[in-house]
């Protein structure tokens, strides 16, 4: 579960430090106070775009931290183990620049945006309040049953077979037209294949003749000045040794006393003897050993000529010809193929046909089963919010041709009355209803949930009285298990949290500043006084929000 949030000069906050615990937290405040803040900073640091306006005015730079429990979510360890990064813990960081530039850190190590999107996926599910409009999407239905039954891999593996299959049709559909235009390249590679059989280039020989092609071509220089070099050196006239033999023997020749003085002269000349003749039969066994090869070296460059022209040709690199000859080779082998490579495309085709049609009878029969629970957990949520008399339902119909998806399509309708034929999501007429049906949806998804963290956005906009305090023990309830984190705008909603989270707006020095802070109890009751009844704080609305917030939590007790 999230257990830190840190923002540093974000939007209109320029320092917070936020401990956050697991169960139900409501997050309350004046509209414009900027609880969009909080989950703005929260989007950022799990891979939401970002972009210039979120750094503060005047301020270089946000900076951004989540740091998560991940002890009992094992495929966010996973996760990390398999990108070999540590799994005890989970700090994801975003920095954001004036300039409009971000950067990502996963526990210190450098990240991508996509990185953190993906992460956060295993960590917390945020449910906005225009979760509705995304309802209204049938394409969203098919998403959330799916999830509801809990066969992701089975419809990972269908939609992977069905795009193999529709690949491996259209390869049988374009090698079966019998037309110029294949026939034209079949001619062209059956060319530039001979062409490159011909050059017969192995891997790695081009760099092995470079290499050869270096060594003899500075053959002649190399000799020439080995030579000059071990002349320099030998004991003929004119060389060093015998002049060095010369030094030693005359300073040898002084008095005894003279002698002594140049001692160290003599020994480093006797050294030098000796490293002068070590050097000169180095030079001498190197020269032996250079060879001059002008056919070899023609043969070379004419090989090395071959393969940057025909590389040329291509539009490659010469280091890329053996590819290339592989690559044209294997689609010349195919084009080559004639009947007997068509009737195998053609059975690997009708191969792939059966399996993704037994895949999809499988998850087929999954999402009829998964229909019938979720359209029953959604109707007892209904009944729970005041909407007992509503019937609603999961419509599976058949697609009119296969998709990666399967075989058919989903979709929520909804009877509001008795008696009343079930109807799109689309077609409920009002707000308050539509607010209600996809809160109970969300409630029912988030229930089967692998992910214990929840955020709610203002889910519960539309609704109000004895449905709100219901909303709430929904919420609730929900966070019983894990953490639940609520931006509402309902005191029934707020005074049945585990902690109450208020978030204030104030002008300090002609700036605009967030402060947020967790409340004690006179501070929540001070609170839900203000939701009920305004600004102005009477002791009427003190004792209204007392007494809510203590039955609340007796309820629960």
């Amino acid at each position: 579960m999230l257990t830190e949030l840190a923002i540093r000069d974000f939007a209109i906050v320029d320092h917070l430090a936020l401990e956050l615990e697991g169960g139900m937290t409501a997050i309350t405040g004046e509209t414009g106070a900027g609880k969009s803040i909080l989950l703005g900073a929260l989007g950022l640091c799990l891979g939401e775009r970002a972009d210039a306006g979120s750094v503060r005015h005047g301020c270089e730079r946000a900076d951004l931290t989540a740091r998560f429990d991940i002890a009992d979510l094992p495929a966010a360890r996973a996760w990390l183990e398999a990108r070999e990064l540590p799994s005890d813990d989970c700090l994801l960081r975003r920095v954001v620049t004036r300039a409009g530039r971000s950067k990502a850190w996963i526990n210190g190590q450098p990240a991508t945006v996509a990185d953190l999107k993906a992460l956060g996926d295993h960590l917390i599910e945020i449910h906005g309040q225009h979760a509705h409009q995304g309802l209204l999407r049938e394409e969203t239905h098919l998403h959330l049953l799916d999830d509801f039954a809990g066969h992701g891999p089975a419809v990972r593996e269908m939609a992977e077979t069905f795009r193999a299959w529709r690949e491996a049709h259209q390869r049988l559909k374009r090698f079966s037209e019998d037309n110029d235009e294949i026939r034209a390249r079949l001619q062209l590679l059956r060319y530039q294949v001979e062409e490159l059989d011909q050059l017969a280039l192995a891997e790695g020989e081009l760099e092995g003749l470079e290499e050869e092609q270096e060594a003899l071509a500075h053959a002649e220089e190399r000799l020439r000045e080995a030579q000059f070099a071990a002349q320099c050196c030998d004991g003929d006239e004119g060389g060093a040794l015998p002049l060095l033999h010369q030094a030693v023997n005359r300073l040898s020749a002084l008095p005894g006393s003279d002698r002594g003085a140049l001692a160290d002269a003599l020994s480093m000349l006797g050294d030098a003897c000796i490293q002068v003749e070590e050097a000169g039969r180095e030079l001498n066994h190197f020269a032996s050993g250079v060879e001059l090869d002008p056919e070899r070296l023609a043969w070379v460059e004419e090989r090395l000529g071959e393969a940057h022209r025909i590389a040329r040709k291509h539009q490659v690199q010469p280091d890329e010809l053996v590819a290339l000859h592989r690559r044209l080779s294997e689609e010349l082998a195919e084009l080559e193929g004639g009947d007997g490579n068509l009737d195998a495309l053609a059975a690997e085709v009708e191969s792939l046909k059966q399996d993704w049609r037994r895949q999809a009878e499988a998850v087929s029969a999954a999402r009829q089963d998964a229909a019938r629970r979720f359209g029953q957990a959604v109707q007892e949520q209904l009944a729970f919010l005041a909407m007992g008399k509503a019937s609603f339902e999961v419509a599976l119909a058949a697609r009119e041709a296969p998709a990666a998806e399967g075989l058919e399509r989903a979709r929520f309708l909804i009877s509001a009355n008795p008696g009343q034929p079930a109807r799109p999501l689309t077609k409920v007429a009002s707000g308050g209803e539509l607010s209600r049906i996809s809160l109970a949806i969300q409630v029912v998804a988030a229930q089967h949930s692998t992910i214990p963290s929840l955020v709610f956005d203002e889910v519960d906009v539309g609704i109000s009285g004895a449905t709100a305090e219901v909303v709430g023990q929904l919420l609730r309830r929900l966070g019983k298990g894990g953490q639940v984190m609520t931006v509402t705008h309902l005191p029934q909603v707020a005074a049945q949290a585990h902690q109450h989270l208020h978030i204030a707006k104030q002008a300090e020095d002609e700036t605009t500043l967030t402060h947020m802070a967790l409340l004690d109890e006179a501070g929540r009751v001070g609170e839900l006084a203000r939701m009920l009844g305004g600004m102005k704080l009477t002791d009427q609305t003190l004792a209204h929000a007392r007494e809510m917030l203590d039955a609340s939590q007796r309820a629960h007790h």
